[in-house]
């Protein structure tokens, strides 16, 4: 089957109440829940068409990380009929270089994507905004930023559907490591409605709280007590930048030889990676030729990939979304699951599933890109 789918000053503008636009409202509902769509600014509701393109009416996307600059790249593709330039660019986890770099993307490119942190984090039907995310994003006034929360939402977990459907991976009671459900919540759900055996790592690789949780409905009850508190945190508590991606600290290398599969953001895998990965599965993105070098060497045996390889690397997902949204030209908030999955299907895209202990073998052209 097809897969259908510091002290300073802060840099950020700071939202003074309600009525700054759709991320305002959240700060009028007690439970500071986010709204069902993307915002893109503080204006959200009123958005322009997308900047002029150059005279080849290529399109270009940018996705602005927090994270190391050493991962950077770009590309020229056509897609759908349309050239597109996708840029990564890192700011080694300089908070107020990345608002103005969005600040000044901001009219210029098609879409923005929000790199190196989550917008959202979601418990179950709940979405929880990470304050700092929102500033960076509000950065931005007038071309939409995305965070890849809308792709997780629907490419990955078709990806599982797909991936047990085509008999590429058998995962019925097997131990599955996400080391982190509330950034793939889609994932997360997935992977317990295919029978697996599941550890969610949020506690242990997000907070450093070495506590595992084994089931969705915990998960979701943890995250729903959490997350009100969390997302006031810091982004470079929560989530490895800058330099803090370039290496390995394997403090919690012990839940990844417990799985047969792990699942999830590659930074939080890269970091905790054991010398001993034989056999094992990996399914995540963002990886670069480095990347599956390294997991080559540590005996991973298959890796798949949710977001399609573009000259040798795969982009993350807030990469991928932005490009949705560029070839769309839509804004982020009227996009529906089942119009992404549309794209999707147009563009032909499918998880890339790479069997790495087999000599020559790059990944397998039908479940490429």
């Amino acid at each position: 089957m097809g897969l259908a789918f510091q002290a300073k000053e802060d840099p950020c503008p700071i939202l003074r109440g309600p009525t700054s636009g759709i991320i305002g409202v959240i700060y009028t509902l007690g439970d500071q829940v986010a709204p069902d769509r993307t915002p893109t600014g503080p204006g959200g509701t009123e958005m322009r068409d997308a900047p002029e393109q150059a005279e080849d009416d290529r399109l270009r996307i940018v996705s602005v990380s927090l994270g190391s600059s050493k991962r950077n790249h770009s590309v020229d593709v056509v897609m759908l009929g349309r050239r597109l330039t996708i840029e990564r660019i890192g700011v080694d986890g300089d908070y107020h270089k990345a608002c103005t770099l969005i600040g000044e993307l901001d009219g210029e490119v098609a879409a923005i994507g929000l790199g190196g942190t989550d917008l959202f984090l979601v418990a179950g039907k709940r979405r929880y905004v990470i304050e700092q995310s929102r500033r960076l994003a509000e950065s931005a006034r007038v071309t939409p930023v995305v965070d890849g929360s809308g792709l997780k939402n629907t490419l990955e977990r078709e990806t599982i559907r797909w991936l047990v459907d085509s008999g590429e991976l058998t995962l019925a009671g097997k131990r599955v490591l996400l080391v982190s459900a509330v950034d793939r919540f889609g994932m997360a759900e997935a992977l317990s409605e295919a029978g697996c055996e599941m550890i969610f790592g949020d506690l242990i690789f997000a907070l450093g709280v070495p506590v595992p949780v084994r089931s969705l409905p915990a998960i979701t009850a943890v995250a729903r007590l959490l997350l009100p508190v969390v997302r006031h945190l810091p982004i470079s508590v929560l989530y490895p930048t800058g330099r803090a991606q370039e290496g390995e600290r394997p403090r919690h290398a012990r839940w990844l030889r417990w799985a047969d599969v792990v699942a999830g953001d590659f930074h939080y895998i890269r970091q905790n990676l054991p010398e001993n990965m034989e056999g094992k599965t990996i399914i995540t993105n963002t990886t670069t030729p480095d990347d599956v070098s390294l997991l080559r060497e540590r005996g991973v045996a298959t890796l798949v990939t949710t977001t399609p390889e573009l000259e040798g690397r795969s982009f993350g997902t807030n990469v991928m979304e932005a490009v949705l949204i560029g070839l769309a030209g839509r804004p982020p908030e009227e996009m529906q699951p089942h119009d992404y999955l549309a794209l999707l299907n147009q563009l032909g895209w499918r998880p890339r599933v790479s069997r790495l202990g087999e000599v020559g073998t790059a990944g397998r052209p039908g479940c490429g890109s």
